[in-house]
Parts: structure tokens; sequence; C-alpha cells
């Protein structure tokens, strides 16, 4: 995990891929920061976690709970929440703050994949899913297509089943919003990630600040009923002055939902911890936040964008 070098690996697919996306970087000589108290996971092993682990692995399926090394997998999964990873474990982007393995996947898509994912959920038994996928900017429409059928055969195996969709960018293609957007999915997301000024040292170059607001004021505008949300990190050395101004930001783009939580660096290879926020500074934040208009904010060190989602379902029954 501490490797300085970047590893290539050949996935299963046969595709070459840079393991944790990792590039060379002059953060490399900074040792892993210590994680405070408040970070420290307490262990759980339930029967449920036990069981969807074993189903996941069984259909191979993948989740970015275990391609992103998320700290929450054994508490979502022991609550039967899971987010499923589309498109297979391969990104086409390198962001300097995540682990998943980047490459080149040449168009490859496991066409069985939206059954597969579909049959999961209802064996699952699952209320609320949330659908992610890497960055596909190999393909023509960045997978939306692919998405779409996979929240149609979900509803159609698991009537009721309330779907979170956490898109990429899409390179900010309208056809591909509205493509999504059509197949009736409850809940859109695209991360922000970041605060402005900060945006180019920590996403992919392909990414930007402005893209991702667009995209989610496109989706607010085409589908108002739909649930937008985003996500950003902190302790990336961010000023308070910058999250607030994002905050607004986000919120002008129509977005109903935000999510704020820690920044941990996966590899010595990644961004370094600039700040451990304490949970009472992100209480304050979600105060801010609440304050400028959200309908929901989950905020917390270890809260991610898919974090216990099901939270906010009270939002599409009302």
């Amino acid at each position: 995990m501490d490797n300085l070098i970047p590893t290539k690996t050949i996935k299963e697919n046969g595709v070459i891929a840079i393991k944790n996306g990792i590039k060379p970087n002059p953060n490399k000589h900074i040792p892993i920061e210590r994680k405070p108290k408040w970070l420290r996971i307490k262990s759980q092993n339930s029967s449920k976690f036990r069981e969807l682990k074993e189903i996941v692995s069984h259909k191979k399926l993948h989740t970015v709970c275990e391609e992103a090394m998320c700290p929450n997998i054994q508490e979502c999964w022991s609550h039967g929440t899971a987010t499923f990873m589309l498109l297979g474990s391969v990104c086409t982007r390198a962001c300097k703050f995540c682990a998943v393995d980047t490459g080149n996947p040449k168009g490859q898509i496991d066409a069985k994949e939206p059954e597969k994912v579909a049959n999961s959920i209802a064996q699952m038994n699952l209320k609320y899913a949330v659908l992610t996928s890497v960055n596909r900017d190999d393909l023509e429409d960045g997978g939306a297509m692919h998405f779409a059928q996979t929240v149609v055969s979900t509803k159609k195996e698991a009537p009721g089943v309330i779907i979170e969709a956490l898109v990429p960018d899409f390179l900010g293609k309208r056809e591909s919003i509205e493509t999504l957007l059509d197949s009736n999915v409850e809940v859109f997301a695209q991360n922000l990630e970041t605060v402005k000024r900060l945006t180019h040292q920590v996403r992919d170059h392909r990414a930007g600040y402005e893209q991702t607001l667009e995209v989610l004021a496109y989706a607010k505008k085409y589908s108002p009923k739909t649930i937008s949300k985003t996500s950003l990190m902190l302790g990336l050395g961010e000023s308070e002055d910058e999250l607030l101004e994002s905050f607004n930001d986000i919120r002008s783009a129509g977005v109903d939902v935000l999510t704020l939580g820690q920044y941990m660096r996966p590899t010595i290879n990644h961004l370094p911890v600039e700040k451990w926020y304490s949970p009472e500074e992100f209480q304050y934040m979600k105060k801010l936040a609440l304050d400028i208009g959200f309908k929901e904010v989950a905020s917390g060190p270890l809260v991610r964008s898919s974090y216990r989602a099901d939270k906010i379902a009270h939002l599409i029954k009302d």
C-alpha cells in the first residue's frame, strides 16, 4: 500500500492498468498521516456483511466499497446497503485522491451486468440502491446507456427500489445526462469533490469545477423532480470562505443534497492530508450548508458520497 513506484497490473479481462491509479508525484516523501481517534473504525463482521460479501464475490460484481477502499464498508454492508460499481474496475482518469486502478478498457462492456446487478439487488432485498462507475471516456456516451439499462433492469427485478446514480461527468454531454434521466432514476449525483482553487491539483485534467456544476444544473433543469446530489471532501487545504463559495455555487446549480466528508489518503503516492476536521467542525459546516437552503446535508469525518444514502429516501417520498 505504501509502494513508491506505480505498479502495472493485468485485470481479469486482459486490460492493463496502473494499480491504485497512482503516478509519480512530489508528495511521496511525506509519510501517511496518523489518523485522529475519531477516525478509528470499529470492526464489524455481522452475518449480513458476510452474506453481501459472498453475493458480490459469487456474481463477480464490482462495488465502490471495495475498489475505493471505503472506510464504511463494514457498517454499510452490515445495514444491507451497498454501492455497485458499473462498467468494470479500471478508470480512464487518474484523480490524485482516488485509489481506483487507471487504464484504458478500450470499449469493453459486460452486456450482462445490468441484469446481474438487478438480480443481486433483488436478492439482497435492498430498498435503496446506489449505482456508480469508473470514468469511461473510451465510450462515446461515457456509459450513460449502460447506467440506464441497469436502472430499468433493477426496477423490473426489484419493484419499489429507490435508485441513486452517482455518475461521471460524461464530459458534460447533455445527451448522456438525458439518457440516464429518462430511465426514471430517483437521485442524480455527480461529485464536485473539492473547492474551485484546488480542482486542478486534486482531480484529473479532464474534470472541471464548472463542468460538474453545469452537469448538475442541466440535470435539474431537464428533470426537476429528480433529487440532485453532490459531495465535497474536506482536508485538502481549502479555507472556510472557499467552502462557503462552493456551497453557494452548488446550491445555485439547483442541488438538493450535499455530503461532506474527511479526505483520507489511500496510499503514499496520493495527495497528503492538510487538515483533520473534528466532528464538531463537520457539524458546523452542516449548519452553514443547511442555512444556504439544501434539503439534506450529511456531514461527518467518515461520510462518503454514498454513505447510508437511504437516509434521503424521505425526499423522494415527499
